[in-house]
């Protein structure tokens, strides 16, 4: 079967959309504010973070792994705070994006492909409206992989149920891009609103 839209438009959203929901600035900030050693809380960071971006872990797992193994003079509550707090729209892509959606409304299907650990993906859902750009959210949380596998890709385009000369992917890293594109979508790398914008403008 294949997707009667005219395109299927796949969007990354950390980098492109909004801020990363917990990069390293996010971690080293956190570790200047509550003053714990950042490398030492990076190294249990990479060692967890795949499995709970995954969805094998809860948020407070992951917390109880990379922080919460020994006493701090801050509470669990007050970090998560601070980890929400560093999600933040991105300058004009996604207002641009929902205004230009409705706009075409019937001959384009957004869906985010995106890695991120539920809690925070939930949050940012939330937050940031994003039910206004996507029609449907391709997690890792939720579908249990993650970028580069190409397994995420190519369940998106079942999602969407749509070939791959039907669909064109956007995202803020290279390796992501290629590693898209090795399915056959149509990948490009998101440089900023103008690139991108001129790239959706060429399909009408």
């Amino acid at each position: 079967m294949v997707s009667c839209f005219n395109k299927i438009i796949f969007f990354d959203i950390g980098g492109v959309l909004l801020t990363n929901g917990w990069g390293h600035e996010s971690r080293q900030a956190a570790a200047a504010k509550f003053g714990f050693d950042y490398e030492e809380m990076n190294i249990l960071h990479e060692f967890i973070f795949n499995v709970y971006e995954i969805g094998k872990i809860s948020l407070d797992e992951y917390l109880n792994t990379t922080l919460f193994h020994r006493p701090r003079n801050f509470t669990k509550e007050t970090f998560i705070d601070f980890m929400l707090e560093q999600s933040v729209e991105l300058p004009g892509t996604l207002q641009w994006l929902i205004q230009w959606k409705k706009q075409h409304r019937g001959r384009f299907r957004f869906i985010s492909i995106n890695n991120e650990g539920k809690e925070l993906n939930d949050y940012r859902i939330q937050k940031f409206q994003l039910h206004e750009c996507f029609d449907a959210f391709v997690s890792s949380c939720e579908v249990g992989m993650r970028k580069p596998d190409p397994g995420i890709f190519r369940l998106a385009m079942g999602i969407a149920q749509a070939s791959p000369e039907q669909c064109i992917y956007f995202d803020d890293r290279q390796i992501l891009v290629d590693a898209a594109a090795k399915t056959g979508m149509d990948c490009h790398r998101h440089k900023g609103l103008e690139s991108t914008k001129a790239i959706l403008e060429s399909l009408l």
